[in-house]
């Protein structure tokens, strides 16, 4: 049984749906990502996973059947009322206060209070519960630690660095021994430096405490360097949920292989049967002929031959050979240009209209206008659902 299951909730603003239908589940002792880009509707499930907002009632419309005297039957069409449910340890906490949840939640502004000293901002919430003294101290003390933070209860907020006051927050989350953690970006408002070393030292934190988070974002390095399992947000509802390398080399549908990531978007017409094992495509331009292994993480949407549909290869699984080189899915190609980018070098090519990206290691070797095989692995790509 999943640590905290929601189960079909929607949330809207007025006439605007920000939350629509959303099913997920969260493993105890798992560090789960909600993903998206901005106003994807996010946080609006955190808020409720958090008892901040509550799910909206939906109708849902069912038809009944009566047999009347003369044998005809009517029928009657009604709309009954349901409401998503939000379920924790198997209990259903819905309508639950957010004060009775007892999860703890760091913001994105990490909502400390600027006219306690660190002390009385990680004490608030034990206090709030009726904490005795003696305990107050050793929990706030106990939180300080962990966040590598010892000897600091006398310190004005003021006085903290943006990565300081975000360890406060965390402090005061923890401090309440919460059954579960939940996360507003609370790295957005870093630096890059401070970012990575801080997300590295949360990850080992939350891990070593054995607590079960829950992590919004819109930043996908950071989703894939923090989570063990991720949902991809978009318009409000959950597209696909997976495992961070599952998810970036496997995207399901068309908005997820454009949001994670650079990704060549390939353009086709089925040539196969969807009953095939091996997948024939034709690309809109260039005309070549590409073709992949249909096995699960390939099945894609049920189309027919002759029907449109999108391929997507990562620019670093795009390799560049010589021209006398025979390889499955090598199309002739022309540098068309080399961009040095540290580390990579991004190279454009043109294989006869159909424009790829490849990312290489070491382009030395490579000019513009050079000849080229451009190989399309076929267990890298994948068949997207529009």
């Amino acid at each position: 049984m999943p640590l905290l299951s929601l189960k079909n909730i929607s949330k809207r603003f007025g006439s605007t749906p920000a939350v629509i239908d959303v099913s997920l589940d969260v493993e105890r002792g798992e560090f789960f990502g909600l993903l998206g880009p901005s106003g994807c509707g996010k946080t609006t499930t955190l808020r409720m996973i958090a008892g901040l907002e509550k799910p909206d009632a939906t109708s849902v419309k069912s038809t009944t059947h009566i047999q009347n005297a003369t044998g005809t039957t009517a029928s009657y069409e009604t709309e009954k009322p349901v409401t998503g449910t939000i379920a924790f340890e198997g209990r259903d906490i819905t309508n639950l206060p957010a004060e009775r949840r007892g999860f703890g939640m760091v913001f994105q502004n990490y909502a400390l209070f600027p006219h306690l000293n660190v002390f009385e901002n990680v004490a608030f919430g034990l206090r709030a519960r009726h904490k005795p003294t003696p305990e107050i101290r050793e929990r706030v003390k106990g939180a300080l630690e962990l966040v590598q933070l010892p000897g600091y209860e006398k310190r004005r907020v003021d006085e903290l660095s943006g990565g300081q006051q975000q360890r406060v927050a965390i402090a005061r989350a923890i401090a309440i021994e919460p059954a579960l953690l939940l996360f507003d970006e609370p790295l957005s408002n870093l630096d890059v430096t401070l970012r990575e070393e801080t997300r590295g030292e949360l990850r080992e934190l939350v891990g070593r405490l054995g607590l079960t988070a829950v992590y919004v974002t819109h930043d996908q390095e950071e989703a894939f360097a923090l989570c063990d399992r991720i949902s991809v947000m978009v318009g409000g509802r959950i597209l696909q949920t997976g495992r961070p390398r599952e998810l970036y080399e496997h995207p399901a549908q068309l908005p997820v292989g454009r949001f994670l990531g650079r990704n060549n978007l390939i353009r086709v017409m089925r040539l196969s049967s969807s009953k095939s094992e091996l997948g024939e495509f034709k690309t809109l331009d260039g005309g070549h002929t590409i073709r992949i292994p249909m096995n699960d993480q390939n099945l894609g949407p049920p189309t027919q031959p002759g029907q449109p549909c999108i391929l997507a290869i990562r620019p670093e699984h795009v390799l560049i050979r010589n021209a006398d080189e025979k390889l499955e899915n090598a199309l002739p190609a022309t540098v068309r240009e080399i961009n040095f980018a540290g580390a990579t070098s991004s190279i454009k090519l043109d294989a006869s209209g159909l424009l790829l990206e490849a990312l290489a290691l070491d382009a030395d070797g490579l000019s513009a206008g050079d000849q080229r095989m451009v190989v399309l692995p076929p267990e890298r790509i994948s068949l997207l659902k529009e």
